[in-house]
């Protein structure tokens, strides 16, 4: 290992940062380092260098101005990234059409980082997965391929993100940053190395499996909120009741958990915790609680399916629908795991027309992605409309917009409760 600490060498710039995986997690932490130490950018999409090179997000979640004066270089090239001596490996952690946790990413990036590791180098994983993926899976890797060995030739470490896409107010900077090391020097260093850009301070946690842990709790526990919410509102429609009535009420006592029912889609919650299940089976834990939300919450996209078909088919021979929002959450163009998504196929497969349309989704990625192809507007004469997300130009709309673009008799959709109380002319449901 090197007499200088990898901190002092970043900060005297005579080692640089790299980050592996340029999307919504990687590219922000990579431009705030920026600031500080010279960064190397690093992703295998060659087309998403050349736009970060020219200063364009391809998540669009960063604005131009966020590129310039900044000490990076955007690279796909495995020699520039051997300057680097501390590495952040930011990649995607999927899960695949079984709900199996998906490592190839993270394995993929472990291969990449082993090849260029030396002593004396530091590898954070920021990846969100189950707790002892890095050093049972990730680990192995970066030894085999460097042939250096962890605690005697490199320091390792692990940081889970706490990225919230469409977010200004809570960043990288304001969200106090969990982290942890191989020992106790390492976790110094690495602690030292995110307070250079966490203004709100760094929680060192006591062992790496302990940081993977409390990462995959935190999506984990929203998915049990939210899968309350919507078994309640499975419930509550069943007895006429409108669930944010009911929320609205409860939420007058101090101590309520403010939750609400909806589609659970993105690349966090509707994932990680099948992580934690994937891991407990291993271990001959069958889990009951987690599993069972993950059930409610992957069912409500078809039981909203459901029933807009049993209404539109009710009253129209040749039923349409627009579908507004395709994107996992609002304000953002993520339409990674969208839900709405299941719902739009169930719908195609009892011959109903469905037009989806989003202010922020890319038809290309839609289209690539899902096999959809988004309209610019709806065409109007739908007996059905759904809102999925609350994005910035839907909350607005008004009854008369509505009224406009629908048949009469027509149901209006509204799953996230936007126009609770604004529909008159047609028939209104929420979750």
């Amino acid at each position: 290992m090197q007499d200088q600490k990898v901190y002092d060498r970043l900060t005297s710039k005579n080692t640089k940062l790299a980050v592996i995986g340029l999307g919504y997690v990687g590219l922000p932490i990579a431009l705030e380092f920026a600031k500080k130490i010279s960064v190397i950018g690093f992703d295998i999409n060659r087309e998403r260098i050349g736009m970060m090179r020219n200063g364009v997000d391809p998540s669009k979640e960063v604005a131009a101005e966020e590129f310039k004066d900044r000490d990076i270089v955007f690279t796909d090239d495995l020699t520039v990234l051997k300057e680097a001596g501390f590495f952040i490996v930011a990649v995607p952690t999927p899960v695949d059409k079984h709900n199996v946790p998906d490592l190839k990413p993270l394995l993929g990036a472990s291969d990449t980082v082993g090849k260029v590791l030396k002593p004396g180098d530091y590898v954070v994983y920021e990846s969100t997965t189950y707790p002892g993926c890095t050093e049972e899976d990730c680990l192995p890797v970066l030894e085999k391929v460097s042939g250096l060995k962890m605690g005697k030739d490199f320091c390792l470490g692990y940081s889970p993100e706490r990225i919230n896409p469409g977010d200004k107010k809570n960043t990288l900077r304001t969200i106090v940053k969990v982290v942890s090391g191989n020992d106790e020097d390492a976790l110094e260093q690495i602690a030292k190395t995110y307070e250079l850009v966490v203004d709100a301070g760094v929680h060192r946690a006591p062992s790496i499996k302990v940081a993977e842990a409390s990462k995959i709790v935190e999506n984990t526990q929203r998915d049990l909120n939210i899968g309350l919410m919507n078994e309640l509102s499975l419930i509550f429609d069943r007895m006429g009741i409108n669930t944010y009535d009911v929320i609205a009420a409860a939420g007058t006592k101090w101590n309520f958990l403010r939750f609400f029912p909806g589609l659970v889609g993105g690349h966090c919650i509707g994932v990680d915790p099948y992580y934690l299940t994937y891991k407990a089976a291993a271990l001959g834990y069958e889990s009951k609680i987690i599993s069972s939300s993950r059930y409610i919450n992957d069912d409500m996209a078809k039981y909203v399916a459901r029933k807009l078909i049993r209404h539109v088919v009710r009253i129209s021979n040749e039923p349409r629908i627009l579908v507004k929002g395709v994107t996992f959450k609002e304000n953002v163009s993520d339409i990674r795991n969208s839900k709405i998504v299941d719902t739009v196929k169930e719908l195609l497969a009892f011959n109903i027309t469905v037009d989806v349309e989003d202010p922020y989704a890319m038809d290309a990625e839609v289209r690539e992605e899902y096999g959809l192809k988004l309209v610019r507007e709806g065409a109007g004469n739908y007996d059905a409309v759904i809102i999925t997300v609350p994005h910035s130009p839907y909350v607005g709309l008004d009854d008369a917009y509505f009224t406009s673009i629908t048949r009469e008799g027509a149901l209006i959709a509204d799953l996230r409760g936007i126009y609770k109380n604004k529909i008159i002319n047609r028939k209104y449901w929420s979750l």
